[in-house]
């Protein structure tokens, strides 16, 4: 069985090319491609959410810097609010989007709106979530650290800030073993940031040695009371 022939000519390239620089021949590319085309209203909204959801963070961040977690985390939920089933479509069409592997999507895709994009959108959620996973420690609000990391790290599986939270955090709880595994991943997106998470990997090792030995204790202290119970009985 033949394969469906997928080249395009010269002229047709050039035509494709041409269009990812010209907004109103995205705008016909997108109908083309019966892909949903924002009326002007729609890109209006969402320009407007935009701009102020990158307020709403930019007072988050602020507020974070001087130690005020609680208003930083006021202002990021209040970001994503702004960020929520935000219509990518339109990102697209103002020009806020960018293929998450440009080297693996073709022209015909850029033109045609192809799905595998990052928009400005989920690039500001992506930081947003890394800095509320850092309020939550601040908070030692250990879970929901863990929890907005990862949310971060479904942005980005690179960021290196939402792994060593995500890990510091498990630790706490724990879990050393999921922690390590996220320590050793900064390690391999970020090579230089290696001496932080070796850091903490060996703090967290310390830390375990010493909760096992509180436990251990705990055990001796207990047999110790059943056999003078046994004893007296």
């Amino acid at each position: 069985m033949s394969t469906p022939d997928t080249s395009i000519s010269t002229t047709q390239a050039s035509e494709i090319i041409e269009s990812v620089s010209s907004p109103g021949v995205v705008q016909d590319s997108l109908r083309d491609a019966n892909v949903k085309v924002p009326t002007q209203a729609e890109l209006s909204t969402v320009e407007s959410k935009l701009a102020t959801a990158r307020s709403k963070k930019d007072t988050g961040d602020a507020a974070f810097k001087v130690g005020d977690v609680k208003s930083a985390l006021r202002s990021y939920h209040e970001t994503l609010l702004y960020l929520h089933g935000i219509d990518k479509n339109a990102l697209k069409s103002l020009g806020l989007a960018v293929p998450s592997s440009p080297s693996s999507m073709s022209a015909v895709d850029q033109a045609a709106g192809a799905k595998d994009v990052t928009t400005e959108a989920d690039m500001i959620l992506e930081k947003v979530y890394a800095n509320m996973s850092a309020c939550h420690i601040k908070q030692e609000n250990w879970k929901r650290a863990v929890d907005t990391a990862d949310k971060a790290l479904g942005k980005n599986a690179s960021n290196s800030k939402a792994l060593f939270r995500k890990a510091k955090a498990l630790g706490e709880l724990g879990f050393f073993e999921k922690a390590e595994i996220a320590l050793n991943e900064i390690k391999k997106v970020a090579p230089n940031e290696a001496p932080m998470a070796d850091a903490e990997l060996a703090r967290q090792r310390a830390m375990d040695r010493e909760r096992q030995k509180a436990h251990d204790q705990k055990m001796r202290g207990w047999l110790s009371r059943e056999k003078k119970q046994a004893a007296s009985e």
